[in-house]
């Protein structure tokens, strides 16, 4: 049984009644309507939909990067208390975002002119004020984990595309968050590739313990997570996973 499957467990973060609208008069179009949802520790969640159906909002609004126009993002505390997002102060909400969230982006986001070892010792430094030495230890054992020993002094330029997502995800999971989110993660990448990136996300949540919400188009992704949901015209389905 997986941790989120026990009654006793309380979600980390919870999506209420969320509503978000773009545009104006006959213009206007509802990204989320009413949507509602829950994350839980050792999960990892996959959101599908069509393009345009609200997919990147609900994730920019879960994660607090976009307000929405009404309803509530509970996210629990350092103590486990639940605490709208939305009415943190800028400053207490990217404090929140530091300690608490990892991001895997579409386009990796990785800086040209640091090595893979620099990204996540970037990460440690500025989010947790780790020493250089605790930094470097880190950044070393999770680059070892992910495959990439023999890269870590290499740049962006210098590694091929399934490399730069991994180094993208050990950016993310570098300071054991208790939130991923992980945008488009596999869709730049070959299968072989991409089964590894969610492999690792997988490994993020039933071995870390972090809940891990995952956008994408990829079908192929479905045997590999926990809680499926469908996004549509802004309205949230949950759905069955197929059979295995």
């Amino acid at each position: 049984m997986m941790p989120w499957a026990a009654s006793n467990v309380s979600p980390v973060l919870q999506g209420v009644n969320l509503m978000r609208t773009y545009g104006d008069g006959t213009a206007r179009r509802s990204a989320l309507q009413n949507v509602s949802v829950d994350l839980y520790p050792g999960q990892l969640v996959l959101l599908m939909g069509p393009s345009g159906s609200g997919k990147s909002t609900l994730l920019a609004a879960l994660s607090g990067l976009l307000e929405p126009d009404s309803g509530q993002v509970l996210a629990a505390d350092d103590d486990g208390r639940m605490c709208d997002v939305w009415q943190m102060s800028a400053r207490e909400r990217e404090a929140y975002r530091r300690r608490h969230t990892g991001f895997v982006f579409q386009g990796y986001n990785l800086f040209p002119a640091l090595t893979a070892r620099q990204q996540l010792e970037l990460v440690l430094k500025w989010g947790e004020n780790a020493s250089g030495g605790e930094a470097r230890r880190r950044a070393d054992e999770v680059l070892d984990k992910l495959g990439l020993s023999a890269n870590k002094n290499k740049k962006p330029a210098q590694l091929s595309g399934g490399e730069k997502q991994r180094v993208a995800i050990g950016r993310a999971l570098v300071k054991n968050p208790t939130l991923v989110f992980a945008d488009e993660p596999t869709s730049a990448l070959d299968w072989e590739n991409g089964q590894k990136v969610i492999e690792l996300l997988r490994d993020a949540a039933h071995q870390r313990g972090a809940a891990v919400l995952c956008v994408s188009h990829d079908a192929r992704l479905l045997p590999f997570v926990d809680v499926f949901y469908h996004l549509d015209d802004g309205r949230l389905e949950r759905r069955a996973l197929p059979a295995t």
